[in-house]
């Protein structure tokens, strides 16, 4: 589908050199009604993705939150965070999105979620500036814990909203824009904020919490001036009941099933960048570290993401292939070189230098299966297979966040090694995929 611009305003101009296209609002599978509002709601999207994506960066339970509990005293805490974290905002997803799935309007949930998320935030940050020790760990986990389920209301719903507000073949792009922007204002806030490698105060932490709970608060303001159009409330029900009744997806639907399957095993880009970290802290536990961490994952993200997004649009199925295929590459040879070399090998470059990469192919196999999943289905059923997917990847974090830990009792090195030989079969996995992308020929 495709109409003539009603006037050449910024907005429409900017669209049309990012979309690459001399008709800057044309639609592969969108009503014209949807057509006419593209380049706004585009640009309203990537700013809301780009300042929760900066918000991300800023609390990473992998850098910034593991850190933190270091420093106020609750080391034990940090096994806890990944998992938390991912599988908080997915098990609940399908009763989520049975209830989501159920309303025409659906933009008001990922407002909704991003205020709870930015509440979260600044819980934590109380936590920090008025407790200590294990007590101050626990508010933080338990913020945390408010925090993933929130951000379950922004999973679900993001999908749904872009599906109907971006045509297809510029949903990647638009991902792979807000991550490479959130990423680059990360690293120059990441180089002032470390510049004279110091180490942090409490009121640095507890600063640094409320910018990223600011973030969240201003990114829910913007989502609200989405213009929406109505879109398919069929099968609303009880929300209980119709989650379950989803989960048949998984029985009934094999091109879905088996890209569950693939992107169960893609877990490993997220579990294996902890270990990373604490082999580095094994050889220098600096304070000075925590940004160097979180400058190689803020540049890994802007210098990857918009090149994984636009290949996305060509072929999500080929940038989750990709990006497992480095994951697993260089966990296996990280592990590999950390079990044989001394104690001293690489100085203070090896790992964050391992972690650059990881964090490279982790935005690949992100973008890539966020792509694959948004064109691979539409309507209600787009929502559905979210819900589903989240919810099942979710309840399986929280089995390999075991599964890891008890290898860890062994070493961190077989850990990222049994990580990477996941990846390895999730590569395989991938390649036996499907093409839903417009461009894929």
């Amino acid at each position: 589908m495709s109409i003539q611009p009603a006037s050449g305003q910024p907005a429409e101009r900017l669209y049309a050199l990012i979309a690459n296209e001399e008709d800057a609002r044309s639609c592969v599978d969108l009503p014209e009604a949807a057509c006419r509002e593209v380049p706004r709601n585009f640009f309203l999207i990537l700013a809301s993705n780009v300042l929760t994506n900066l918000g991300d960066l800023l609390i990473s339970p992998k850098t910034v939150l593991a850190w933190l509990l270091n420093a106020v005293g609750a080391p034990g805490r940090v096994a806890w965070l990944v998992p938390i974290r991912e599988s908080g905002s997915m098990l609940p997803q399908m009763v989520i999105g049975a209830w989501i799935r159920r309303k025409p309007v659906r933009k008001w949930f990922w407002t909704l979620g991003a205020f709870g998320q930015a509440i979260s935030v600044m819980a934590m940050a109380a936590s920090v500036w008025f407790l200590d020790g294990y007590a101050a760990g626990g508010a933080i986990v338990g913020a945390l814990v408010m925090f993933s389920l929130a951000r379950g209301f922004c999973s679900v719903s993001m999908k749904d909203v872009q599906g109907k507000c971006v045509p297809k073949g510029r949903r990647g792009r638009l991902s792979g824009l807000a991550t490479t922007l959130g990423g680059t204002l990360t690293a120059l806030l990441t180089v002032v904020l470390f510049w004279d490698k110091g180490d942090p105060s409490m009121l640095f932490y507890s600063l640094l919490l409320l910018l990223a709970g600011g973030l969240w608060v201003v990114a829910g303001i913007l989502f609200a001036g989405i213009d929406e159009y109505e879109g398919e409330t069929t099968g609303g029900g009880n929300a209980l009941r119709d989650a379950v009744k989803n989960l048949g997806l998984l029985r009934t639907d094999p091109p879905f099933r088996h890209f569950v399957i693939t992107r169960a095993l893609l877990l490993c880009s997220a579990l294996a960048s902890p270990y990373f970290v604490l082999l580095a802290q094994n050889q220098a536990d600096s304070a000075w570290l925590l940004g160097v961490f979180l400058l190689a994952s803020s540049v890994a993200s802007s210098v990857s993401a918009s090149i994984w997004g636009w290949m996305a649009d060509a072929s999500s199925r080929q940038v989750m292939i990709r990006g497992a295929a480095l994951a697993s590459g260089i966990c296996l040879i990280a592990g590999g070189i950390s079990l044989v070399a001394d104690d001293g090998f690489g100085g203070t470059w090896f790992y964050p230098l391992a972690f650059f990469i990881l964090s490279i192919a982790h935005a690949g196999v992100r973008l890539g299966r966020k792509t694959y999943l948004v064109d691979m289905a539409g309507g209600n059923k787009r929502t559905d297979y979210t819900a589903v997917s989240n919810s099942v990847i979710g309840l399986l974090l929280l089995v390999a966040g075991g599964i890891t830990a008890l290898i860890a009792l062994i070493s961190s090195e077989a850990v990222i090694i049994t990580l990477g030989l996941m990846g390895l079969a999730g590569t395989i996995s991938a390649l036996r995929l499907k093409e839903v992308s417009v461009d894929a020929g």
